[in-house]
């Protein structure tokens, strides 16, 4: 394909959001050599790589190590990393079509799906996301109002973000501090008082949605017993057919079945994995103080139905992992049903139509579903399109890359390059190596943009 554009300029293409999604697509634009191009890659925070360093566990490193391939896209003569810059607060939808040919709007899901029960008001009621982001360092939920001098947990979702939380609150305050949770969160998380911890899923263990590896760290903590009702994991025969000719599910059956047997061994926590229960109501007064279920069975189609037969634990602390949903952007078309940015693989619409030039990625633009890597591949699915539609796509008035730094200087916006993230990125590595541990993160953002401009 011939270069659309002038010989003198490449195409200047934003991506909003550095989490995996938006780095993936600027990887994509830059791997080709069709077109000549020039990416800038936003992001709110001075820090990249958006759910890899505030969604990943802290006891989880390798799976961070993917970061080590996103800053070598970020380190790109062709690419530029501006943090700090907001979307909708520094860069408007006037700007974006000003200074770039291409926009991409890569922003993930950053906010979660609600109970929708009674009492979800009480304090002691958090989401799993806000929880996450507090433990791993997050600026925004640094002062998270968490309380742990509660002996009962519940965490109602049987995800991999469940397990990850629920194995957080499990562990000792000495296996976390070899990690790089955040110092604030390990100095509560050492005084806690939580002796068990309830995951709660509505359907059979046959439907649960965490994967086997999760599952089996959950049974070699050394600080946790885990607990399984054998009854629990009795299943119907819809659930019995559909597990045939799936391995993975079949193996978690496996797992689960060998927790049920196992004798406890009187370790300071107990892990209680519940099956086909849904919460009703949060109780309590002025704060959580209980949780009541309602035992569910399944139909044919393996929904959950409640069966009027009810239950109540004992729970301080409320933390719902029942999935992602997208947050709207100024200015950009948005389906509150299913929580994405409306778009035909890729491109987004507006009232049906193409909007030419916008484009999206990730989980804003197909929903929160699959891993880290299933990203890479729905973002080069968005760039094909967008290189296709480069021939006829309107160009940018000031396509000039200082153009777009000279404007934020105007308007007085403190942006993060990637000099500066490196700067930020050495401090932490240092500290962390001076304690033996990964990295200690600065999660207060004065001291994050002081730290980098240092």
């Amino acid at each position: 394909m011939a270069n659309p554009f002038d010989i003198n300029r490449p195409l200047r293409v934003a991506v909003i959001g550095s989490g995996p999604s938006g780095i993936y697509a600027a990887e994509a634009l830059i791997k080709q050599s069709e077109i000549p191009v020039s990416v800038d890659v936003f992001d709110r925070l001075p820090t990249p790589f958006g759910l890899v360093r505030y969604g990943v566990a802290p006891d989880h490193q390798t799976i961070k190590s993917v970061t080590k391939v996103m800053q070598k896209v970020l380190q790109d003569p062709r690419v530029r990393f501006l943090g700090h810059v907001a979307y909708g607060r520094d860069l408007s939808q006037a700007d974006l079509r000003r200074f770039y040919d291409a926009v991409i709007y890569a922003v993930g899901a950053s906010s979660d799906r609600h109970l929708d029960i009674p009492g979800e008001e009480l304090p002691g009621n958090l989401s799993a996301t806000e929880f996450v982001a507090w433990y791993n360092g997050h600026p925004d939920y640094q002062n998270l109002p968490l309380r742990l001098d509660v002996k009962g947990v519940a965490v109602v979702g049987m995800g991999n973000v469940a397990v990850d939380v629920t194995r957080i609150l499990a562990k000792s305050a000495s296996e976390l501090a070899q990690t790089d949770i955040a110092d604030h969160a390990l100095a509560v998380l050492a005084e806690s008082q939580v002796t068990d911890i309830y995951m709660l899923g509505r359907r059979g263990p046959a439907q649960a949605k965490f994967t086997t590896k999760e599952l089996r760290e959950l049974g070699e903590l050394a600080n946790a017993d885990i607990v399984v009702r054998p009854e629990e994991l009795e299943l119907d025969a819809q659930s019995a057919a559909w597990l045939e000719g799936q391995p993975a599910l079949l193996r978690n059956l496996e797992v689960l079945r060998e927790f049920a047997a196992k004798p406890l061994a009187g370790k300071p926590r107990r892990i209680h994995l519940r099956f086909l229960v849904s919460p009703v109501e949060i109780l309590g007064q002025g704060r959580v103080e209980r949780i009541r279920l309602e035992k569910n069975r399944l139909d044919e189609k393996m929904n959950a139905v409640g069966t009027r037969v009810f239950e109540e634990l004992e729970v301080g602390l409320v933390l719902r992992s029942v999935g992602y949903k997208g947050v709207p952007l100024p200015e950009v078309p948005f389906d509150e049903r299913k929580g994405i940015i409306p778009n035909r693989e890729g491109r987004v619409l507006r009232e049906g139509q193409v909007s030419p030039g916008e484009y999206t990625a990730g989980w804003i633009k197909r929903g929160p579903s699959g891993v880290i890597g299933t990203n890479k591949a729905d973002a080069a699915e968005t760039v094909r399109l967008l290189l296709e539609d480069a021939p006829h796509l309107p160009q940018a008035p000031e396509p000039q890359p200082e153009a777009l730094t000279e404007h934020l200087k105007r308007k007085g916006v403190a942006f993060v390059t990637l000099e500066h993230w490196l700067r930020l990125d050495q401090l932490e590595c240092a500290r962390g190596q001076a304690q033996g541990r990964p990295r200690v993160k600065v999660t207060r953002l004065e001291e994050m943009l002081a730290e980098a401009k240092a």
